[in-house]
C-alpha cells in the first residue's frame, strides 16, 4: 500500500501546508487577516504548528485564543483572549504588525490586485466587490494571495483591469519609491507556489506542485516569470498536519476548493 505521503492527500491539502509556510518567517505576535476557506485553514495550522503567538480574530468582534473551526459550528464556543473593534484593527494596520492573505480576482506582474471590476472602469463587464481594504493593506502591511484557478485571465498580461491593491509597479508612485509598508510575499496556486524574490520584486516559481511543469505554470500565466536554478517540488503535508487540518474543518469544507477535489499528486 502507497503512504499518504505519495497518494493519500489532496490538492486542497497539499496547498494549505504550502500556504501555511507563508508565516513561517513573521513576527510572533503578527495579525493574521484570512480571507476564504484556505487562506483561513493555513493560518490556522501555521498558529497549531510553529506560530502560536499569531493573532487572529473570530471573524466578528474577539480576539480568538484558538482557531475557530470552519463551517457549522455546532455548540462550540469561541475561546475570546480579548477584543478586536474596528479601532483596534485600524491601530494595527497602520502599525503594520499584520498580514493579510487574500483572494483578489486578478494580478499582473507587478503584484498588483484587482478585486473591483473586470472590463473598463467606465463600463465595467463585470463588477465585484470594489476595493475593499485592499488599499490599506497592500501599503501597510504584508499581503500574500490564493487563486484556485492559475490562468491568464487571473494572472494577467499588462495590469490588472482596475489597481484595487499597490504593486511593485514603479509607474504609480511618485519618483518610482514604493510604499515603506509595501510587502508582497507569496501567492499560492492550484500549480504552483510563487514568490516576489526576483529581481525589482519580480515574480518567481518558488515550487511546482507535484505533476506540474514549469512549462505549464507559465503556458498558463499571462506574464513572465522567472525560474529559479533550484527549482522543486512543493512538499506534501505530513500526518500530523493533515490531522491538525481536519480538525479545524471537520465538515470537509476544504473538499469544495477546486473543482472535484483533486488528488495532491497527479497521476502519471
Amino acid at each position: 500500500m502507497m503512504s499518504y505521503t505519495e497518494n493519500d492527500f489532496t490538492l486542497a491539502e497539499l496547498c494549505i501546508a504550502a500556504a501555511s509556510e507563508i508565516f513561517r518567517d513573521e513576527t510572533d505576535e503578527v495579525f493574521a487577516t484570512l480571507i476564504g476557506t484556505l487562506p483561513k485553514i493555513a493560518g490556522y495550522l501555521a498558529k497549531a504548528t510553529f506560530k502560536p503567538g499569531m493573532m487572529m480574530s473570530d471573524g466578528i468582534y474577539y480576539l480568538a485564543a484558538e482557531p475557530v473551526p470552519v463551517g457549522p459550528r455546532g455548540d462550540y464556543q469561541v475561546k475570546a483572549e480579548g477584543r478586536i473593534g474596528y479601532e483596534r484593527v485600524f491601530t494595527i494596520v497602520a502599525k503594520g504588525n499584520r498580514h493579510a492573505f487574500v483572494g483578489p480576482v486578478q494580478v499582473d506582474r507587478f503584484g498588483q490586485m484587482n478585486l473591483s471590476c473586470i472590463g473598463e472602469y467606465a463600463a465595467p463587464k463585470v463588477t465585484m466587490l470594489g476595493v475593499r481594504g485592499l488599499p490599506g493593506n497592500t501599503v501597510n502591511n504584508r499581503t500574500s494571495m490564493f487563486f484556485a484557478s492559475h490562468n491568464k485571465r487571473a494572472l494577467v498580461a499588462n495590469e490588472v483591469d482596475m489597481v484595487s491593491g499597490a504593486g511593485y509597479n514603479p509607474a504609480r508612485y511618485p519618483g518610482g519609491k514604493y510604499p515603506k509598508g509595501l510587502d508582497h510575499r507569496q501567492i499560492i496556486t492550484n500549480l504552483c507556489v510563487l514568490d516576489f524574490e526576483g529581481p525589482d520584486h519580480a515574480i518567481r516559481v518558488r515550487s511546482l506542485h507535484p505533476g506540474v511543469s514549469f512549462d505549464e505554470v507559465q503556458d498558463n500565466t499571462g506574464f513572465d516569470l522567472i525560474r529559479p536554478d533550484d527549482l522543486g517540488e512543493t512538499a506534501p503535508p505530513t500526518q500530523a498536519q493533515l490531522d491538525i487540518i481536519s480538525k479545524f474543518d471537520p465538515h470537509d469544507i476544504r473538499a469544495y476548493i477546486f473543482k472535484d477535489n483533486p488528488p495532491g499528486r497527479r497521476a502519471a
